[in-house]
């Protein structure tokens, strides 16, 4: 459920992303305020969705001892890997994403 999240706010991102692309460079101007606040919400959809499949994939890797849940990454070692290797570009995407955001504010002050 917590990789379902992961991809869906993912695919929101980059849709989000894409559309918002193409209104800045159709040059409307009084969308950019508009444009900072979703790239906001974006970004903490990004976190809260890398923080969650990190958390869930934590688990799989190192089980916990509490409630009796072994570790399955032994099992399933390739699984384990490649959902890493995607949970660690999300997050870094979602890092530059946040200095997309700093710099379009910035941006927007110094006009302003």
């Amino acid at each position: 459920m917590f990789f379902r999240y992961f991809v869906v706010a993912n695919a929101i991102a980059c849709a989000y992303a894409a559309i918002s692309l193409l209104l800045t460079l159709a040059g409307k101007k009084g969308l950019r305020v508009v444009i900072i606040i979703f790239d906001l919400v974006m970004v903490a959809l990004l976190h809260s969705s890398g923080g969650a499949a990190l958390a869930v994939g934590l688990l799989g890797y190192e089980g916990n001892s509490h409630v009796q849940w072994k570790k399955v990454c032994g099992v399933f070692g390739k699984f384990c890997n490649q959902a890493a290797i995607g949970i660690g570009l999300s997050l870094l995407g979602s890092l530059l994403f946040f200095l997309l955001v700093i710099l379009a504010t910035l941006h927007h002050h110094k006009k302003n």
